[in-house]
């Protein structure tokens, strides 16, 4: 047994909070285990606005790749899009990728959200092989080593370890709930029965 319990665990080491696995959120030689729950991503264009009133970050996404106008448009008078680094230009809007998972570390449908390039490619090139081409049969870790600009990610698929009826059908409760991946577009929320 741990020191920690087991919730107060999950606070320092997972890749993200409540249902969503974000892998930039994970601890330095940390991972996160998921199992695929679709064979297909939904695909978006991100960029961050910041609050003018409070200082928080939200995202905004696109389906294209959006254009200064349109990110301008999208934030309105309420967001102003957020510095790079250097604080020299605005972020450029990133392509990403989310995903609906079954997550192990709180055994639920989440998702998992990719900004990393290495990551997305990494699936993409375990999708090509013929012993993974279903991809939703497979588990897969991504685990983290370093920080900020050293930072490096790395993708492994694994034999599956849970049930995939069963992650069928908790998915489909999901749905059937409510659960929506693309509300993320419109900024709404993917999870409303659970008010995540």
């Amino acid at each position: 047994m741990g020191f920690l319990p087991k919730s107060a665990a999950e606070q320092v080491q997972g890749g993200g909070g409540g249902n969503y696995l974000n892998p930039g959120k994970l601890q330095s030689g940390a991972s996160m285990r998921f199992a695929l729950c679709v064979g297909e991503p939904l695909c978006f264009f991100e960029c961050w606005g910041e609050s003018n009133a409070d200082g928080k970050l939200k995202p905004f996404r696109f389906v294209e790749e959006p254009t200064a106008e349109d990110i301008e448009a999208e934030m309105g008078e309420e967001y102003t899009r957020r510095q790079n680094r250097d604080g020299t230009a605005f972020e450029p809007a990133k392509f990403g990728i989310a995903v609906p998972v079954f997550n192990y570390e709180n055994e639920g449908i989440g998702i998992l959200s990719l900004s990393q390039k290495s990551l997305i490619r990494a699936i993409d090139e375990v999708s090509q092989s013929e012993d993974y081409a279903t991809l939703t049969d497979w588990d897969f870790s991504i685990s983290r080593e370093g920080t900020g600009l050293n930072t490096e990610y790395s993708l492994l698929p694994l034999p599956p370890k849970a049930d995939r009826k069963e992650i069928k059908a908790l998915y489909k409760k999901s749905c059937d709930a409510g659960f929506d991946v693309t509300k993320l577009i419109s900024g709404d929320n993917p999870f409303p029965a659970s008010g995540k």
